[in-house]
């Protein structure tokens, strides 16, 4: 079985990695993020997961390397990580009351063969009305600086919403498991055998 390579240093990523129970090693990616002009959040998170999967191919030529990526769409406009509090405050502001749109990047590289898969998995987060006191309240709580519409839903963010759609919660959280292990079977890998 080939090594598992996950191209992330989040935390997140690779807690929902272990759920499948597989050995792996993460390593860091060095990819530029900015988006390009005129580009759809779809296609900017595949490009940037195949980006992050192909960054890390010649340092592991006999491995599978899982490369994700995600930015929410908030009235139409592309949104990333806050990276502070007053971001943060702006992205919840902008939110409140809104359905967003998660769009997660998942590329899987076999670099012993060279094949490689792509998609991009959505996830819908309905918002509730959110008052200042609330959002002020939830990010002195999470600080959730590091995360893609300033929440984190696998803790105290769940309770800014009325509700979520999607195919896999994990997805919202930055890593689709469920269509993660359709192409580790593909490639032979299978979390169960």
């Amino acid at each position: 079985m080939p090594q598992l390579v996950l191209a992330s240093t989040s935390s997140y990523r690779r807690a929902l990695l272990e759920k499948l129970q597989l050995p792996f090693i993460t390593a860091a990616p060095q990819t530029d993020e900015s988006p390009l002009q005129g580009e759809s959040a779809g296609a900017l998170v595949q490009r940037l997961a195949q980006a992050k999967a192909q960054a890390l191919a010649a340092h592991y030529p006999q491995h599978l390397i899982i490369g994700s990526d995600q930015v929410c769409v908030i009235n139409g406009a592309i949104v990333g990580k806050p990276h502070n509090h007053a971001n943060a405050v702006k992205q919840l502001e902008q939110a409140s009351g809104q359905c967003v749109t998660f769009y997660t990047g998942l590329a899987l590289l076999n670099t012993a063969t060279g094949s490689h898969n792509c998609l991009c998995e959505t996830f819908d987060v309905y918002f509730r009305k959110l008052n200042s006191a609330e959002i002020e309240g939830y990010l002195v709580r999470e600080q959730p600086w590091n995360c893609a519409g300033s929440f984190k839903s696998e803790g105290l963010g769940i309770t800014l919403f009325d509700k979520l759609s999607g195919r896999d919660p994990n997805t919202l959280i930055g890593l689709p498991l469920i269509a993660l292990t359709q192409m580790l079977i593909e490639q032979g890998v299978n979390p169960l055998l």
